[in-house]
């Protein structure tokens, strides 16, 4: 019997083990050589942090709001497809672990793009995250090997054939280049305004230029990210431009970071360079597809304990009291040399 991990890199050990070779790598996988992969953990290890001593850190609150709802822990979970290739119950046991955040393709048939947005309207969801980054598929050359075949998708039976026929190579490409629109842009986002009440996150900015473009056009929250850099290779990593996102913004709508998040302290890192919360993707389908439900559950009570120690170490009872003087960045090292 596997022993238990002790924190959340210890469930991509596994996963591994657990799921068809396929399917891990899918999951695993970023674009092409993978260097954003990579750096979207690396980056965070190039960042310190200024702890503060003899505080009164007896009592640690790690609860916020996001788009006015109160959450327990500055934690989400990232928009991420296919759940049930991790487990047979999917999305149902992420929900039932935690309140998951919703995430639609725009389709070339806008009719189909506004079904979904009322269906989620209808069942109760919250928000719609859009996602801005995905044009087009990244070239995944783990898949391309794998030629990976993934199920019809359910949630679109009734509204758009899913069945594609390839020359025998990955059948997830082959949908993914037939169902997008690659001519939506951002005067397309008055027409998502226009056919639903709830507020819209886009999620794929990584600079200032685009984070100014998204208050112009008048979505209600920002999400720094690459896509799990599986989309551009060579892409910044998220946690080092979410500063000239959170700067460009000015408090005018809330910034949230997805991508590399490990460990309670990049949690921390990022909350101190401007985030309000982070949305955390691969370790989520990890700890499903190594322990289903359960799994889900322990990488988020594991991070939410190791960002409270971390608070707690470094001197702050509340999330609010997490400001930028508590972590030092290379371009600080750098300016501190001149």
């Amino acid at each position: 019997m596997a022993a238990e991990p002790v924190n959340v890199n210890g469930f991509q050990e596994l996963a591994r083990q657990a799921l068809p070779k396929m399917y891990y790598d899918f999951f695993a996988g970023g674009a092409e050589d993978q260097y954003t992969l990579k750096e979207n953990e690396e980056a965070f290890h190039r960042i310190t942090i200024q702890p503060r001593i003899l505080l009164d850190v007896s009592s640690i609150d790690l609860s916020t709001t996001v788009l006015g709802y109160n959450i327990s822990m500055p934690i989400m979970i990232a928009p991420t497809a296919r759940h049930k290739l991790a487990n047979p119950s999917g999305e149902i046991a992420t929900a039932r672990a935690a309140s998951a955040c919703n995430t639609i393709m725009v389709y070339k048939r806008r009719d189909i793009s506004a079904k979904l947005v009322q269906r989620a309207e209808n069942n109760g969801y919250k928000a719609i995250v859009l996602t801005g980054d995905s044009p087009r598929h990244g070239r995944r050359e783990a898949d391309i090997k794998n030629k990976i075949i993934v199920p019809e998708l359910k949630n679109l039976e009734g509204l758009l054939s899913t069945k594609i026929v390839t020359d025998g190579g990955s059948n997830l490409d082959a949908l993914a280049n037939w169902t997008r629109d690659p001519s939506f842009c951002w005067e397309d986002i008055g027409w998502l305004k226009s056919i639903t009440k709830l507020p819209i996150l886009i999620k794929g900015v990584l600079t200032q230029e685009d984070a100014m473009k998204a208050l112009e056009v008048g979505v209600d929250a920002i999400i720094v990210s690459n896509h799990g850099a599986r989309q551009l290779d060579y892409s910044p990593p998220t946690i080092s431009v979410l500063e000239e996102v959170v700067h460009a913004v000015d408090g005018k709508v809330p910034v949230f970071l997805d991508g590399g998040v490990r460990r309670g302290t990049d949690i921390f890192k990022a909350m101190a360079l401007g985030a309000q919360a982070v949305l955390v993707g691969r370790p989520v389908i990890y700890g499903l597809a190594a322990k289903g439900e359960y799994g889900v559950r322990r990488v988020l009570e594991m991070l939410k304990d190791e960002l409270e120690l971390a608070m707690s170490l470094s001197g702050c009872s509340s999330v609010k009291e997490i400001t930028r003087s508590h972590v030092r960045t290379k371009h600080d090292h750098l300016l501190s040399m001149l």
